[in-house]
């Protein structure tokens, strides 16, 4: 094909997308889209009255026709990246980000869209369709529509050094994650390590030449199924030490330093939010959440934090004491590289249970599997795996396709992409490619999205085996996709994922609890060889270690809300890059943080949900545990009414996956659960309430 990235097919003919066509091809979608807003902006001709359809429908189509293509550069610059992609990427991020950022400032535009808001038609809108002609024209004012010509070039302009710094910011936390590798030439200092990820850091060793059979290594990387088991499990403290020292680089240090580049990014959004009218980023990005502004979003941090504080400080205090028992040393604080070993240590004694004796009950086929039948049971759809007739990015990459159950309609497809490599970003994600809409013959196009992650990848001829926090992550990004794929919304723009960010992770957080009922574990929680569920015995060690160090694991969470909220609020208006932000984050997250006698630095250099993309997780990490409110309360229904209840599962599927953003996210939650949510069911499922 000419322009590859212009082909709108469902079916994505992924080895047409060469980084040699990005240029050409966003610079003619850019051309297209720059086009059609122009004539909005100048119409419509003489006599032809205004529409919903004229005007709003094809408002979203004309971002729409940059919108899709951008997005598949930026997907694969997630899943492979490459010099050359990295570089056409960059050549066109400056003109792309300022056409969106000009959308809303375009003053003739806006003019259209406040004139069609006041006609007959557009006052008697109902339904999805009066609330994308709210959300639209939030959208502008939020833009800064109404402001004057000068206000508007500034924004253009911030908005686009945003999508400059951090997307440098991205490329270097992904450059200096590959730059570090640690070689073990002696086995014996790996001692305590799990077997599994022996053989996977020698399989490491070997595909990179550095190792053989007859003469083995032993290669880490800072890939989580790689470090994440030599914090935890490995005796040597000096392996541990390098392992998280490695960690603490990423972002860090030499031409991949982020430093300078957080207090930029923070200025900008500060100068954005002060354009807009707002004292601060926090109070402009909320203010069309659940949380509606920054202070609320903080008291809501500080509020847990003061809940939790008593039980975090115990848990802290008898971590310190078990290790000094073990050891025969004083009573004193742990080093950060001594945290995750000693707790694990102790959590083995204490509950007799070993996480990865769970491994061999979680291969990655039969995790996938069983989820899909819940899924299929609980909310009325079926799923296959489709092999002819579909590429793919990479060859361990799935295809699969959902229908709805009664209908047999095709709701959508997805790719499955779950093993780490070198050129995809780190984390687990979820993000669409296409939205459906309706059909004149009363049908819906399908709609098609795909989650990612960087799970444990097989070893030798072994299949995935993953870890229980590795199962709830594909349960979580699988809940994210459930979102988009059964939106049943007339309007593209407001469907699946399109809501609130303090709203977007209650489908993908309520999925975590089929990880742990015992109902509903049963369906993919089956020994890899001999296909036996998991025993009573081990199944009750789980249970009953599900809260062990659970304050410890709450406070982690609070505290980057916290460092996220602190930074937009009260410290970008500071940002000055001479600024130590190693001091700045220990005096913001006192009583946050394990004390440690080593200093670790600050996480905001490798924090990519705050500084990856212009406005992201920013300001909103809050979000996560605001949504984990509503998700443990919104549990408790299917608790009673039944784990894996029909009815329960499609009036969740009818008045909440279904409904994406047409409809307020607080109003959604009420229909569901009848009422407003209880914040005390999140601290009694983490066992931290009565």
């Amino acid at each position: 094909m000419d322009n590859p990235f212009l082909d709108d097919s469902f079916a994505i003919k992924w080895s047409t997308l060469k980084a040699e066509h990005v240029v050409a091809d966003i610079t003619r979608a850019l051309e297209a889209a720059s086009a059609e807003i122009n004539a909005l902006a100048t119409g419509p001709e003489p006599g032809e009255p205004l529409t919903f359809e004229n005007t709003l429908l094809a408002l979203e189509s004309a971002t729409e026709t940059l919108g899709l293509p951008w997005g598949l550069v930026g997907h694969l610059d997630a899943v492979c990246n490459s010099e050359q992609l990295r570089k056409a990427q960059n050549e066109m991020l400056k003109p792309v980000s300022g056409f969106f950022a000009t959308v809303p400032l375009n003053s003739a535009l806006w003019q259209r869209v406040k004139t069609y808001s006041e006609t007959d038609e557009a006052k008697n809108l109902s339904g999805a369709r009066r609330r994308f002609l709210e959300e639209t024209l939030a959208d502008f004012r939020n833009s800064g529509a109404d402001l004057p010509e000068p206000d508007k070039e500034k924004l253009k302009e911030i908005e686009s050094k945003l999508a400059e710094k951090t997307q440098k910011y991205s490329e270097n936390v992904l450059d200096s994650t590959n730059a570090w590798e640690l070689i073990i030439e002696d086995e014996t200092t790996l001692a305590g390590l799990p077997e599994l990820a022996k053989a996977a850091s020698l399989e490491s060793a070997k595909s990179k030449n550095l190792a053989t059979d007859l003469d083995p290594k032993w290669r880490f990387t800072l890939q989580a199924p790689s470090f994440l088991p030599v914090l935890e499990h490995v005796d040597d403290d000096g392996i541990r030490r390098q392992v998280w020292e490695g960690t603490c680089a990423i972002g860090a240090s030499g031409e991949h330093d982020n430093t300078s580049l957080i207090w930029d990014i923070l200025q900008l959004r500060q100068q954005k939010a002060e354009v807009l009218g707002r004292s601060n980023f926090a109070d402009q990005v909320l203010e069309r959440r659940m949380a509606k502004d920054g202070a609320t979003a903080l008291g809501f941090v500080e509020d847990l934090h003061r809940r939790t504080k008593p039980f975090f400080d115990g848990e802290t205090a008898e971590l310190e004491a078990y290790k000094a028992e073990k050891t025969g040393g004083d009573l004193c604080c742990l080093e950060p590289w001594e945290i995750a070993y000693w707790a694990e240590k102790k959590r083995q004694q204490q509950y007799n249970f070993d996480d990865e004796q769970l491994r061999p009950y979680f291969s990655m086929e039969s995790v996938i599997g069983g989820m899909f039948d819940i899924a299929s049971e609980v909310f009325g759809i079926r799923l296959n795996e489709k092999t002819k007739g579909v590429e793919h990015w990479h060859g361990s990459v799935k295809f699969y396709e959902i229908h709805d159950s009664e209908s047999g309609m095709h709701l959508g497809s997805f790719y499955a992409d779950w093993f780490p490599r070198e050129t995809k970003r780190s984390g687990a994600w979820m993000n669409y490619l296409r939205t459906g809409e309706p059909r004149p013959d009363g049908t819906r196009a399908p709609h098609l999205g795909l989650m990612c992650g960087n799970m444990t990848p097989p070893v030798g001829d072994e299949p995935a085996l993953l870890k229980h926090d590795e199962v709830e992550t594909v349960f979580h990004e699988f809940g994210h996709l459930l979102h988009h794929l059964l939106g049943n919304v007339e309007i593209k723009s407001l469907n699946g994922v399109n809501v609130a960010w303090d709203f977007v992770e209650l489908p993908s957080q309520i999925m975590e609890n089929f990880c742990w009922e015992r109902e509903s574990l049963d369906r993919f929680a089956r020994h890899h060889q001999s296909g036996e569920r998991i025993p009573d015995a081990l199944y009750d060690k789980m249970i009953a270690a599900r809260n062990y160090r659970s304050a410890t694991a709450m406070m982690r969470q609070l505290s980057l809300g916290k460092l996220d909220l602190e930074l937009h609020i009260n410290e970008a208006t500071n940002a000055d890059p001479a600024r130590d932000l190693d001091a700045l984050s220990r005096q913001l997250l006192e009583g946050y943080v394990l004390p440690t006698i080593t200093q670790p630095p600050s996480m905001a250099r490798r924090f990519g949900h705050l500084f990856a993309s212009p406005t992201g997780y920013a300001a909103a990490y809050y979000s996560y545990k605001w949504a984990e409110v509503l998700d443990a309360d919104a549990f408790t229904r299917f608790r009673e009414e039944g784990i894996l209840s029909e009815e329960t599962g499609r009036d969740f599927r009818e008045k909440i996956l279904s409904k994406g953003n047409s409809e307020d996210p607080a109003k959604l939650f009420r229909d569901f659960m009848g009422r407003d949510p209880d914040p005390q069911a999140l601290l009694v499922r983490s066992g931290l309430a009565g």
